[in-house]
């Protein structure tokens, strides 16, 4: 209990009343600590402090230094550099520096300010250098002796580099899309950020997919000479711990290999599927493309809100005037049901007796009369008697549905190969198309579309899975290209398209 009293007690100056004129001499403390300076006396805080407000007083400076000192942030010791005289020796002189609470103290509070200012970045450079570090240590690997202390080092900057794109993938997808800030941005301010947002984020999901699979193919080569790598790093590190008899030693390499594997496994689980959960590179995609259509919706809001408020009493003498124009009572119900969601009532079947075949469309005056458990008005439950249901097993049906997953992402893949020849193609020289690749086509095309500036403007983009390249342009306006698909054919003015595989540019 004491020692948590003196912890608070350094907290004091924060929320003390001159807290801003005891903050403005920790700062100068800090900044001493950072150029290593040990000492200072009053008189250099008083002249290096960047103060608030007039130049205080040195006496205010030596009452806030020894306040400073009483709550543990700062150590005194008696200054007999400057003495000069007898008269000198007995009055009271100090120099000051950090305690160990203090240094503790401002660490904190740096970090606090640091991690409210971060911004969450994507950071494309991290991908590229974790790759090239597991290349690295694929050729380390790959020696009769591997050097063990570059080992340690690649494995080092490995893990520095992976926590700081784990925290800034954290931080980005707790909150990404900025929605509180553009609903209160101008319009002109709102249409610049979503197209550097949109380039942003497509630049990201691009080198992400395309970094994703050197990476991965980088730990699955690493696998079988890991837990060796892993081995001889802790045996390094377990050299430097206090000293000890052999099993202090071997307790010590133990822990230490068991921490690399920690971070090992973490590094393999954010590009590999755990079972049946998504792996956090996965999980990041989809947070970024689910970015896009949050932005979207920010702006909607801003557009919605520029076109001033709905008047609903409008809304409604609209729709008085359409049941007006209804020619039955049957349209006049299936309007209803559109415009206030109603739906036909639905029977529970609560009775063991009752009809099963009892069509939903029945009147509930028509219907048999229900039995109600009291235990349903009394708890608003009806928990049935006797032993819970087991567990059905699943397996089955996820293994059929895993099948059939596989099935549909062969065929996806096929229809891509199909289409992202690399090469320049006019829409008429398709002439067929299957469900899937046809389907393919639709989705490349409508993405496309969208950022046409005009039906006789070229376009080129990149998808929004960041996995193909599609390029369009216009041919002469009297071409027609047909495609034949088992939905029937698609017909229209004839285009020259060029589909890219992303993985393909390098």
């Amino acid at each position: 209990m004491c020692a948590v009293s003196d912890s608070a007690e350094l907290f004091r100056h924060v929320s003390a009343e001159k807290s801003d004129f005891y903050r403005c001499i920790m700062d100068v403390f800090a900044t001493a600590k950072r150029q290593y300076r040990l000492q200072l006396r009053p008189d250099e805080v008083q002249a290096e402090a960047r103060w608030s407000s007039m130049l205080p007083r040195i006496e205010d400076v030596n009452a806030a230094l020894a306040q400073l000192t009483t709550w543990g942030n700062l150590e005194s010791h008696p200054d007999t550099a400057r003495v000069s005289s007898l008269g000198d020796f007995y009055r009271a002189r100090f120099l000051y520096r950090l305690s160990h609470g203090g240094e503790a103290v401002e660490a904190s509070l740096a970090q606090f300010v640091q991690t409210l200012q971060r911004r969450a970045e994507l950071q494309t450079v991290a991908l590229e250098d974790i790759a090239n570090r597991l290349q690295a240590l694929r050729t380390l690997a790959g020696e009769v002796a591997a050097d063990v202390a570059k080992v340690h080092e690649t494995l080092r900057d490995l893990v520095r580099v992976f926590e700081s794109l784990a925290d800034n993938a954290q931080a980005f997808m707790v909150g990404v899309a900025r929605s509180i800030a553009l609903q209160q941005a101008e319009a002109t301010a709102v249409a610049t950020y979503k197209r550097q947002l949109i380039d942003y984020l497509e630049r990201f999901i691009g080198d992400l997919v395309r970094r994703s699979d050197t990476i991965a193919g980088h730990i699955l080569a690493l696998e079988p000479h890991i837990d060796a790598l892993l081995q001889q790093v802790a045996a390094r590190e377990a050299r430097d711990s206090a000293p000890g008899n052999a099993a202090d030693r071997a307790e010590a390499q133990t822990f230490y290999r068991n921490a690399w594997r920690e971070r090992w496994i973490g590094l393999h689980g954010w590009f590999f599927r755990s079972g049946h959960e998504p792996s956090q590179a996965e999980l990041l995609r989809a947070r970024a493309r689910s970015a896009i259509p949050q932005l979207l919706g920010a702006i909607a809001a801003i557009n919605e809100r520029r076109s001033g408020r709905s008047d609903r009493s409008a809304d409604f003498r609209v729709l008085a005037g359409w049941f007006a124009a209804c020619q039955t009572d049957g349209d006049a119900h299936r309007l209803g049901r559109a415009a206030f969601a109603l739906n036909q009532a639905r029977h529970f079947a609560l009775n063991t007796d009752a009809d099963a075949d009892l069509p939903a469309s029945t009147r509930w005056a028509d219907a048999p009369p229900l039995q109600i458990h009291p235990r349903l008005r009394e708890y608003g439950e009806a928990a049935p008697r006797g032993p819970m249901a087991r567990i059905r097993d699943r397996a089955e049906a996820r293994a059929r549905l895993a099948l059939e997953l596989a099935e549909e992402s062969l065929q996806v893949e096929a229809a891509r190969r199909r289409l992202a020849t690399g090469q320049p193609i006019r829409l008429s020289d398709l002439r067929e198309l299957d469900a899937h690749a046809f389907g393919l086509f639709l989705g490349l095309l409508s993405e496309a579309l969208t950022e046409q500036a005009g039906p006789d403007a070229a376009v080129a983009r990149q998808t929004g899975d960041g996995l193909l390249q599609i390029s369009l342009t216009p041919l002469a306006a009297g071409s027609r290209a047909e495609i034949h698909t088992p939905h029937g054919v698609f017909s229209g003015r004839d285009h020259l398209i060029t589909i890219t595989s992303t993985q393909d540019i390098r």
